[in-house]
């Protein structure tokens, strides 16, 4: 279960700062969206989310180029960093939030692992993305990547002027 409490702060900080946010998720298959949607008067701050699981998603719904995925695979930094930008374009807001994983527990490989995620975060000037490695089950592994996003988009907008 994703901290309520990070949940809130997260909530805060997107009313004070009047910005909005739109997910694009593979890994988290909505958990995200769901937790920033947990909160009464999200409508504030949340647009949409899109659950772009397969690659054909993500190349339709997203419009990530086949040669990203072909190039890196979709659990890759270029391909966390193109779907947060496509989203942030999509839905003309302020912050594209994607999360792009291996849950487990199969689907991993040597290079790849279970539990190797990344998270990007986009605005109109930027894309962040970060790598982690979790390293429990599928449900622990979707929660620590959420709670990680959660996380990474309250430090940019605790960071944030005005």
């Amino acid at each position: 279960m994703v901290d309520i409490k990070l949940i809130n702060k997260v909530s805060d900080e997107l009313k004070k700062h009047h910005v909005t946010i739109a997910t694009a998720e593979s890994c988290t298959g909505g958990l995200l969206a769901h937790s920033l949607t947990n909160i009464s008067g999200s409508s504030e701050y949340f647009d949409y989310g899109v659950i772009s699981y397969s690659n054909k998603a993500k190349k339709q719904l997203l419009g990530v180029p086949e040669q990203l995925l072909k190039n890196y695979g979709a659990v890759s930094k270029e391909v966390a960093a193109a779907m947060a930008k496509a989203i942030q374009q999509r839905a003309q807001v302020n912050y594209g939030l994607a999360t792009t994983g291996i849950a487990g527990p199969t689907g991993g490989s040597k290079d790849k692992p279970v539990g190797l995620v990344y998270i990007a975060i986009s605005t109109k000037d930027t894309v962040i993305v970060k790598q982690f490695l979790f390293s429990g089950d599928r449900l622990t592994n979707k929660e620590s990547t959420c709670t990680a996003a959660l996380e990474l988009l309250l430090n940019i907008l605790s960071h944030k002027k005005g």
